[in-house]
């Protein structure tokens, strides 16, 4: 099926000309990367970079900036934009220098270009979706920069040998991927062996300052060399894992890695003696030799995310991907503020399962101990729509079994079955890395049999498949605006959802021989109903979109024969835990008596001014609430849809840039193409039992 052909509105030249001289001006700063790429590696006696990059990873990054002008190329072609005719004849130095290729294409997107002259709506998304698309190439790379130049992902897998079967094949996937300069798929086996480097299951602790944290640890690991006392620690997370013998080994923003005794632990954690973090510490690790970490469990304890003011935010929000269950300690003592509330929110948002526990319960009797417990736990549930446990704990001797009891029911069990899903969601993700890249070298081998489509409606279909990416692409912010405008309307729905209960009271009672029937649940329900169409509208705007991607990705597969293409129902599966309003239990004690002989108008008028007055406040609240749980849903929700979108996207695009390109086989001659492809493709047929494995 060919998608049938569009034709969409016509920039104006002052369009053109400013999208010309960004994508110029970008170009000119990836000649600049180039060139710190040879100075680095140059022999002269007056060096201006310290050390030098390795082929290895000099050509990564060279695949990855011949990848991104390859695609400037095409994204101003389908603008109709040609380039100007040729004039002119590491890694912290190439990442600064890409920001600003990044913020030059970002100065691309229609919001930007208004100055210029007024924008045809049908080009805004394509416009943005060009700006997306080429920013996600760069910040790839930039990325990929971060991660220390790839952390030279030959030398890792030849560290992981003999620890997995598919070691094997992941080398093999390695070579051909860099070989063949499929950055694309870098990303995707840098995050696979990220997970089998990392077999821990991390527990990261948050709290105010002096709820119990450092004790709680102490108690846990059978150890008391973590500093107990109120000064607020540093911004740095301190990870606590299994070792032979007590240490603390300290990173600092140059690299410079330090093994110390533990009793220096507080010289870095304590804000007294680091202020600050004026010695510039970014890792903080402690090694003891408790059997509560012998079996791969790491504790981290983190300066907490309430406050996003404070100097450690930025740092724990940086953490949050490694972690795996995230426990939130309440004070017994106080009470759940909104710091508690954010820190779930955040921990929520990253899709990190939470624990609460109530600490210092010996402060509590019994039976306060069990109202506390249970007042928490409607708040969370009130507030961000959460249904969590609480369970008390204390480090007090008499009290101690309440923590152990917690560590042995609810974190062990949890570390057991992360292993077994881990491995199997190793696998297949290793098994879809491989169909990818057979893929991406089945079209390059047929592409380099004839180049370059030279049939000009192959070319045009080519482009037109791309457009439908971009423009799928572009319109993610601009259904991320119309849901936000959505959410923060219902954050003033209270009065409107309480005219409406009155609506439908009044109608009720004005058809009722006896104002004594019951209403209190049409009040409630009726207050529920508008949550439910604010909600309903935001999960068919999302799924207008996922409908849309699949449609884009659904056309690309069918015209360049692609397997494994996301479905509409794949990608609408984002749409799901979508928060509920939550009233809490309203009491609702309307005086019908009143309204006796009154008529429809009266009776609803006198009823919104009762349930304004009764019961106003809080439902105002409850919508106030749910609108903030419906913003962050939609974030998670829109990311989530996008990451998968792009996943599949970006490969595409890849494979349209090689075959549109004159030079289809310089990274590769056709015979080293069938070759690779070949030794992906021969029967292997333990290898396939393996990355199977777990399936079922």
């Amino acid at each position: 099926m060919e998608p049938k052909p569009e034709s969409p509105a016509e920039l104006s030249p002052n369009h053109k000309r400013h999208l010309l001289a960004s994508y110029q001006y970008a170009d000119k700063l990836l000649s600049e990367v180039e060139e710190i790429l040879f100075a680095s590696n140059s022999k002269s006696p007056f060096p201006k970079y310290k050390g030098s990059l390795t082929p290895a990873q000099t050509k990564v990054i060279q695949d990855y900036i011949a990848r991104i002008r390859n695609q400037m190329v095409h994204t101003l072609a389908s603008q109709n934009i040609a380039p100007s005719p040729p004039q002119l004849d590491p890694a912290h130095s190439i990442r600064v220098t890409l920001e600003f290729a990044d913020i030059a294409f970002d100065e691309c997107r229609a919001d930007h270009m208004r100055g210029y002259g007024a924008i045809p709506p049908s080009v805004v998304p394509e416009l943005n979706g060009m700006a997306d698309e080429m920013r996600g190439l760069v910040r790839k790379l930039i990325s990929y920069l971060r991660q220390g130049l790839g952390q030279d992902l030959q030398a890792r897998l030849h560290r992981l040998e003999g620890t997995l079967d598919e070691i094997d094949l992941l080398q093999k996937l390695e070579r051909i991927i860099n070989g063949q300069g499929l950055v694309e798929f870098r990303s995707t086996l840098s995050v696979i062996l990220d997970r089998l480097e990392n077999k821990s299951f991390q527990i990261a602790l948050f709290g105010r300052v002096s709820s119990g944290k450092s004790s709680l640890l102490n108690h846990i690991l059978e150890t008391s060399v973590l500093p107990v006392g109120v000064n607020p620690i540093t911004a740095v997370p301190t990870r606590i894992v299994h070792g032979e013998a007590p240490a603390l080994i300290v990173t600092d923003v140059y690299n410079k890695r330090q093994r110390l005794g533990i009793e220096r632990l507080s010289e870095f954690v304590s804000e007294q003696l680091n202020p600050a973090n004026s010695k510039n510490v970014v890792q903080i690790v402690v090694e003891l030799p408790s059997a509560r970490l012998s079996d791969g469990v790491v504790f981290v304890d983190t300066p907490g995310l309430g406050s996003l003011a404070t100097t450690g935010a930025r740092e724990t929000l940086a953490y949050l991907p490694q972690c795996d269950l995230g426990v939130v300690l309440i004070d017994a003592g106080s009470t759940l503020t909104q710091e508690d509330l954010s820190t779930l929110q955040a921990l929520y948002d990253a899709a990190i399962p939470a624990q609460v526990l109530l600490s210092k319960a010996d402060l509590l009797a019994p039976e306060d101990r069990d109202r506390s417990v249970g007042y928490i736990a409607s708040q969370i549930r009130s507030f961000l729509g959460l249904d969590l446990s609480v369970h008390p704990v204390s480090t007090e001797s008499n009290h101690a079994y309440l923590v152990d009891a917690w560590f042995r029911e609810h974190i062990l069990p949890l570390y057991e079955k992360h292993q077994e899903l881990a491995q199997q969601s190793v696998r297949r993700k290793i098994g879809a890395l491989k169909e990818a890249v057979i893929m991406a070298l089945k079209v390059r081998a047929e592409q380099s049999d004839k180049e370059r489509p030279k049939d000009k409606k192959a070319q045009a279909l080519l482009r037109e498949i791309e457009a439908r990416l971009r423009r799928a692409t572009g319109k993610v912010e601009e259904t991320t605006i119309a849901c936000f405008k959505v959410t923060d309307q219902v954050r003033e729905l209270g009065p409107f959802a309480i005219h409406r209960a009155a609506v439908a009271v009044a109608e009720r009672w004005s058809k009722s021989e006896t104002l004594a029937h019951p209403v209190e649940d049409l009040v409630v329900s009726s207050i529920a109903e508008v949550g439910a169409y604010e909600g309903k509208q935001l999960s068919d705007a999302i799924g207008a979109l996922a409908s849309e991607m699949a449609l884009a990705l659904e056309e690309a597969g069918e015209v360049m024969d692609l397997q494994d293409i996301p479905d509409v129902e794949e990608l609408s599966s984002v749409i799901k835990e979508m928060p509920r309003l939550d009233l809490g239990g309203l009491h609702i004690a309307l005086k019908p008596d009143i309204f006796r002989f009154l008529g429809k108008g009266f009776i609803r008028r006198g009823v919104e001014k009762q349930l304004r007055q009764t019961v106003g406040d809080e439902v105002q609240k409850g919508f106030e609430a749910y609108g903030r749980m419906l913003e962050s849903w939609v974030r998670r929700s829109l990311a989530e849809l996008q990451r998968r979108f792009e996943e599949r996207a970006d490969a595409i695009r890849a494979q349209i840039g090689r075959a549109m390109r004159e030079d289809a086989t310089s990274n590769g001659d056709v015979e080293t193409i069938r070759r690779d492809l070949e030794s992906l493709l021969q029967p292997q047929e333990d290898d396939e039992a393996r990355v199977s494995g777990g399936f079922q």
